[in-house]
C-alpha cells in the first residue's frame, strides 16, 4: 500500500512519461503514429500468408483468428523485450533525481496498453468489415480480460526489468523466451490441436487462458468461459505482488550497480 500511495504521489510524473512514450515511440519516421496500426497489421499480413496459404491452418476466417489474439500478444511480448531494457535505457535518470523506480514500469505499461487500444480500432474495423459483427453480451467482458492482462503485463515488467539491472544476459534472452512463448500460446493456431489430456498443463502460461478469452469474446462471439477468467485472474495475483516485491527489493541498489 505505502508503494501504491508513493505512485499515486508521482501521478502527473507517470502521465507526462506515458505522453512522451507515445510521441517519441516513431518520432522521426514518416508515418509516424500510424506505425500503432501498421505493425500488427504488418504482423497480420505474414502470419495469414504463412499459415492459411504454406502451412494451411483450416481455421475458417483464419486472418480474424489470428488478429485478434495477436494484438494483445504484442502487448505482452513487449514487456519481454523492451520491458527488460526500462531501468538500464534509464540509468542516467536514476542516478541523478530521486522518484519512486517502479515509475518507469508503470509508465511504460501503461503506454504499451494505450498502444494496444488504438490497434483494437483495426480488430473492431475488420471484425465489422467481415460481416461476423460482435455480441453485446460478450463485449462485455472484453474490459475484464483487458485489465486483468494489464495488471500480469505489469506484473511480469517489474520482474524482467529488475532482473536486468543484475542480470545484463536476460535481456538478450528475452527475444528467445518471446518466441518460445508465442508457440506455447494459441495466437497462431487453435487450441484444438492440443490433445485434451496437456490442456491442463497448457493452461499454466499465463497468457494462453487470456488468448483463449479474447477469442471468445471477438472471434466467437461468446461470454469466455469462467475457468478461462479465473486462470488468467491467478496468474495476474500472483505475478503482480510477486514483481512488485521483487522490484522493491532491488531497486535499492540499482543506481549502484548501475
Amino acid at each position: 500500500m505505502q508503494q501504491v500511495l508513493e505512485l499515486y504521489r508521482y501521478r502527473e510524473m507517470i502521465v507526462s512519461l506515458v505522453r512522451k512514450d507515445l510521441k517519441g515511440r516513431y518520432k522521426g519516421s514518416v508515418l509516424g503514429f500510424l506505425w500503432t496500426f501498421l505493425n500488427p497489421l504488418l504482423q497480420l499480413l505474414v502470419y495469414t500468408v504463412v499459415f492459411s496459404q504454406i502451412m494451411r491452418s483450416g481455421v475458417k476466417d483464419y486472418a480474424l483468428h489470428l488478429f485478434v489474439a495477436l494484438v494483445p500478444w504484442i502487448f505482452f511480448s513487449s514487456a519481454l523485450t523492451t520491458g527488460a531494457r526500462l531501468i538500464l535505457d534509464q540509468k542516467n535518470m536514476i542516478k541523478k533525481i530521486y522518484f519512486p523506480r517502479a515509475v518507469l514500469p508503470v509508465a511504460y505499461t501503461l503506454s504499451s496498453f494505450c498502444n494496444m487500444l488504438f490497434a483494437f480500432v483495426i480488430v473492431f474495423a475488420v471484425l465489422l468489415l467481415s460481416g461476423r459483427g460482435v455480441s453485446l453480451e460478450a463485449l462485455l467482458y472484453l474490459p475484464l480480460v483487458m485489465l486483468i492482462q494489464l495488471f500480469l503485463v505489469l506484473g511480469v515488467n517489474l520482474i524482467t526489468a529488475s532482473l536486468t539491472v543484475y542480470w545484463r544476459d536476460l535481456e538478450h534472452m528475452m527475444g528467445v523466451l518471446s518466441m518460445a512463448l508465442m508457440y506455447l500460446t494459441p495466437v497462431v493456431y487453435s487450441m484444438d490441436l492440443i490433445p485434451v489430456q496437456w490442456r491442463k498443463f497448457y493452461l499454466l502460461n499465463p497468457m494462453a487462458p487470456l488468448v483463449l478469452a479474447y477469442r471468445n469474446i471477438l472471434y466467437d462471439g461468446m461470454v469466455p468461459a469462467a475457468s478461462l477468467l479465473l486462470r488468467g485472474s491467478l496468474s495476474a495475483a500472483v505475478l503482480l505482488p510477486c514483481g512488485a516485491w521483487l522490484f522493491e527489493k532491488l531497486q535499492r541498489r540499482f543506481a549502484e550497480v548501475l
